[in-house]
């Protein structure tokens, strides 16, 4: 049980990303890889606000979210809303690397190459459940991500702000034709998307390290993640995130550290042959 739990807490992670990527992608079309390098600045962030400034975690908690949220809404004024009004989604969804490229080189420079371990808000003290140990950071982790992509969710489809995020991201010209606020919509969902990484950051670093490197491994599974659920379904994004995890932590338990990686992306490209949409995602019908 044990190698389930770090299954769901790696997962957890990954799901973490899916979220933030479909959060982006409901309400402006487009995937935003930046998303997982946003994480990995909170996590430095996290890292100065306990460590070198000695702050409160509820104050370091704070502080990383509404500044990774402003880094955030800098990335869709500067980068996407530009290319958006001239070029469509496609342009948009490069840029987003791109600017993930940037991030972590200025991470690099600012904080240098060597991970920072940044301390964790809970005791080190495992919890023992069901027959398995996890540490308490990681529970509360699993928790926090599965109550965000369930509120998310519903959201998404009982109010509607959410339903009219999903009109926007299905096509931003008719949405704006009906009278729907397309740059506002835009702007709040990398705002939000922001927010939401730089608040977990405090706690996804206290599993992992801060390192520069994070945000490449985040944005590589957490872009498995809701390609196996189904992009723009917050469920699928969720239950995609913690298969892998709970594929990775099996496979390295019981067939070998050097499989995890085979099986994971042999299920992502079994997934993509036999279900391009993704397990939740639905077929689109449009007129041509």
């Amino acid at each position: 049980m044990t190698t389930i739990w770090s299954g769901l807490a790696t997962g957890a992670l990954y799901s973490l990303v899916a979220i933030g990527y479909n959060v982006v992608l409901l309400a402006s079309g487009v995937v935003n890889f930046a998303n997982a390098y946003l994480i990995m600045i909170g996590t430095f962030l996290a890292y100065v606000g306990l460590v070198d400034w000695g702050l409160p975690v509820a104050v370091t908690v704070l502080l990383a979210g509404l500044a990774v949220a402003v880094i955030a809404v800098v990335e869709e004024r500067i980068a996407i809303r530009p290319l958006l009004r001239r070029h469509g989604t496609h342009a948009a969804l490069i840029t987003t690397v791109g600017v993930g490229t940037l991030l972590g080189g200025i991470a690099s420079k600012i904080w240098g190459t060597e991970p920072l371990k940044v301390p964790s808000p809970f005791s080190s003290d495992p919890l023992t459940l069901f027959g398995g140990t996890i540490q308490r950071n990681d529970l509360v982790l699993i928790l926090l991500v599965l109550a965000l992509g369930v509120g998310l969710h519903l959201w998404s489809r009982k109010t509607l702000l959410g339903l009219a995020s999903l009109a926007t991201a299905e096509n931003r010209q008719a949405a704006q034709a009906r009278g729907l606020n397309v740059r506002a919509l835009g702007i709040g969902a990398f705002a939000l998307a922001g927010l939401i990484a730089g608040l977990f950051a405090v706690f996804v670093a206290g599993r992992t390290y801060a390192h520069f490197h994070l945000g490449e491994t985040l944005a590589l599974f957490g872009f498995v993640a809701i390609a196996i659920g189904g992009s723009g379904s917050q469920l699928g994004g969720l239950i995609g995130g913690f298969t892998i995890g709970l594929l990775y932590a099996v496979t390295a338990r019981y067939v070998g550290d050097s499989y995890p990686q085979i099986v994971v992306f042999g299920v992502f490209l079994l997934i993509l042959l036999t279900r391009p949409r993704g397990l939740f995602g639905g077929a689109a019908e449009r007129q041509v």
